[in-house]
């Protein structure tokens, strides 16, 4: 049984996407979760279907559909460290790794789930899955949380072996659904193939086929 979930991840809907059924299943069971966002995702390319948003209004709409999707999943806490979009990389580490340090120092999670560094596809992904482990590293041996490292670039498997765990997560979907509902500024396109039943049609062009079944990690060994 975890004592306190900690998730760090760069944009709204990260945690949805990547993790939602497994959240919803440790905030089921009463462990609670905290979840370090780091943008707003205000350079985000989708602006609703059809269009709602503007570059402008878009960030005030996506920290609103992080609230939203937050509640579905039962995340009790949200810190947004206020970074820009898309500029991750180009923030000082250093600075970055002592903020999360001091979160990790003050909440003492048991887990941490976080992008795996150099396998998660978008540069804001692997900068701030890197400054996370290397915040976690500072801590003591005895001290550090277990870490499950999400990861989905297309070599991953092929360089990490195959994932260490696999959550049915079957029982949240419909909670899931609604996470990714509340996203609605990025999620239209994900929700029609949803409907369309195309999400249950597995194929190398559709890697969301598993999008509400399961969920994959990999244990990050320091």
């Amino acid at each position: 049984m975890e004592q306190h979930v900690l998730v760090v991840f760069p944009h709204p809907d990260d945690e949805t996407f990547g993790c939602g059924g497994t959240l919803a299943l440790f905030a089921k069971s009463g462990i609670p979760v905290t979840y370090i966002c780091g943008t707003l995702g205000q350079m985000g390319r989708n602006m609703g279907k059809p269009f709602f948003a503007t570059r402008e209004s878009l960030p005030n709409i996506r920290e609103a559909e992080l609230e939203e999707a937050c509640q579905a999943l039962g995340i009790q806490n949200v810190i947004k460290l206020g970074l820009r979009d898309k500029t991750v990389e180009f923030e000082d580490p250093e600075l970055l790794v002592d903020r999360i340090e001091r979160i990790l120092r003050e909440i003492r999670p048991s887990l941490v789930l976080t992008h795996y560094p150099g396998y998660a596809v978008h540069p804001d992904h692997n900068a701030l899955g890197d400054v996370t482990i290397r915040a976690i590293s500072r801590l003591n041996a005895l001290e550090r949380p277990i870490v499950y490292a999400h990861a989905f670039s297309r070599d991953c498997q092929d360089v990490l072996g195959p994932p260490d765990i696999v959550n049915d997560i079957s029982s949240m979907s419909e909670v899931k659904l609604a996470a990714i509902r509340a996203h609605r500024s990025q999620s239209q396109g994900i929700l029609e193939r949803i409907s369309s039943g195309k999400f249950k049609e597995q194929s190398l062009e559709n890697s969301f086929s598993h999008l509400l079944e399961n969920e994959s990690f990999w244990t990050y060994r320091f």
